[in-house]
């Protein structure tokens, strides 16, 4: 049997019975508190993070805040919401790569502190490339990048 390994763009359109909203279990999370989390499907995370034009920034916090408010939860899963964020550059990145223009701006999704994630396609030279191009100015602090004042760029979404 041979086995065919999914494209990033397979692997952005497979939800898994996702957005799944859960009761926060406190005796094994204590950082997450009381409550309930979501889930997010991957394709939320790249709809939000296709909503963000050129000039404008969001960071990983800001799509979660935004899935929270979508699902009635209390918070958006960390961890998933992250990994999906990955997926949908390299779904992104791979479509580009076929020709495709509208896809989404993956550069323009920051780390939560502002720094760019090198583990997105192009590394660190590509996003600072991009970013710059876009009226950006980065920073340099030991061997990680920042946008310098994003907070003050960052974008709102409304359709919550």
């Amino acid at each position: 049997m041979i086995f065919r390994k999914k494209s990033w763009q397979e692997k952005l359109a497979d939800s898994k019975g996702l957005p799944r909203v859960c009761p926060i279990d406190a005796t094994k999370s204590k950082r997450w508190g009381t409550g309930t989390f979501v889930i997010p499907a991957p394709m939320e995370v790249d709809q939000l993070m296709r909503q963000v034009p050129p000039g404008i920034l969001t960071t990983i916090d800001e799509l979660r805040k935004t899935l929270a408010r979508r699902h009635g939860a209390t918070i958006a899963c960390p961890l998933t919401t992250g990994i999906f964020s990955w997926i949908a550059a390299h779904a992104a990145a791979e479509a580009e790569s076929e020709g495709k223009t509208k896809t989404t701006p993956f550069w323009r999704t920051l780390k939560s502190n502002g720094e760019l994630n090198p583990k997105y396609p192009g590394g660190t030279a590509g996003l600072v490339q991009r970013l710059s191009g876009e009226g950006h100015k980065i920073l340099q602090k030991g061997k990680r990048f920042f946008v310098e004042g994003f907070q003050e760029r960052l974008a709102t979404f409304k359709d919550v």
